[in-house]
């Protein structure tokens, strides 16, 4: 799991401006992860997944996930890595759960559910998207996020994951750390942000986390150099969901003391222990040939497919458990918690 430094500098030396924003539909939504808990079936918690259909219990470092997947729920179809984060959840006055589904965002209708990715070189409204970046290489992955955070203290090394609530489908600010405080019309608006600067060694740590690092000063928007730990500029990585809660906005279901009635599928209901898994997979050099290309959205230098071939793309579930009704628990035996 080693790259040289004679592949790191050529890779340094392409240009690039490219900036892709992408949907992904549903692939399954089950009780598996193969990045923090491998050979695990069920996993701890619930997670959403998306992208290539190879997506197992394991996930061997060893295999070419491109060509083990034969088709992905992305719209460009050279990308079959994964992306999941865990799943919302309502919480009833009467102490039952239920769970919140997914909406697609703006310009994806159509579209099952899921997220948008994008990859990024500069920040998201840098449309110039000048700088340059090294791709993801084959068996990377990577993690970002703390569960067990529940204090603003906690995630404070985690300010790039954000929730906005949304007052239209445009809404983008105010973003904060924690679970909005009332109804949001339009639904709740979770962004992953990723590490951008990598070790240029590792293509994963016992943690899922340090190989990576964020800049060593201000943001990757604002174009923070990367620690000499982490010399390796790469994509920005990010996810957008948008959770439809708008089924829920009804306040007399809410709490009587006014707390907010939202927890992610493991029992936090605080919103600080956010998170977002990522498996690279993308089709032999696609990503660098997208990154080293100039355009937004709709790549020339991309195959794409349409919101019915995502949507097709899909497997089944390995963990059968109740994930749609209203439930005691949640799956795995969770409870909602909140400040420790």
């Amino acid at each position: 799991m080693k790259w040289t430094p004679t592949a790191i500098a050529l890779a340094l030396s392409a240009p690039a401006d490219a900036l892709l924003r992408f949907p992904c539909a549903q692939l399954v939504i089950d009780r598996l992860d193969p990045l923090v808990t491998p050979g695990t079936a069920p996993s701890p918690h619930l997670h959403q997944i998306l992208g290539g259909n190879s997506f197992n219990v394991t996930m061997n470092i060893e295999k070419d996930m491109p060509k083990e997947s034969t088709c992905t729920s992305c719209q460009f179809s050279e990308d079959f890595s994964n992306y999941w984060t865990a799943t919302l959840y309502f919480k009833a006055k009467n102490g039952t759960y239920k769970r919140v589904g997914q909406k697609p965002n703006v310009g994806f209708d159509g579209v099952n559910g899921g997220m948008t990715v994008y990859y990024m070189q500069d920040g998201l409204y840098n449309f110039a998207q000048t700088s340059k970046v090294t791709a993801f290489k084959p068996g990377f992955r990577m993690f970002v996020g703390d569960v067990n955070a529940r204090t603003p203290e906690q995630i404070e090394r985690f300010r790039q994951l954000t929730f906005t609530c949304l007052q239209d489908m445009n809404t983008r600010d105010p973003q904060t750390l924690d679970f909005p405080t009332k109804p949001c019309p339009a639904g709740i608006m979770t962004a992953v942000r990723f590490p951008t600067c990598w070790d240029g060694v590792n293509l994963d740590s016992p943690d899922h986390m340090a190989h990576m690092a964020y800049p060593e000063y201000g943001t990757f928007e604002s174009g923070g150099p990367c620690p000499a730990s982490h010399p390796v500029r790469m994509p920005q990585l990010f996810y957008e969901v948008i959770w439809d809660t708008k089924p829920f906005n009804d306040k007399s279901l809410w709490p009587d003391d006014g707390s907010q009635p939202f927890v992610w599928s493991f029992g936090d209901g605080t919103g600080y222990a956010n998170h977002g898994d990522y498996l690279f997979g993308w089709q032999g050099d696609a990503l660098q040939r997208a990154m080293d290309s100039p355009c937004y959205q709709n790549c020339p230098t991309l195959k794409t497919q349409n919101a019915a071939a995502m949507n097709k793309c899909t497997v089944p579930r390995v963990v059968r458990e109740d994930i749609d009704g209203w439930v005691r628990e949640l799956p795995g035996g969770h409870q909602a918690n909140y400040r420790k």
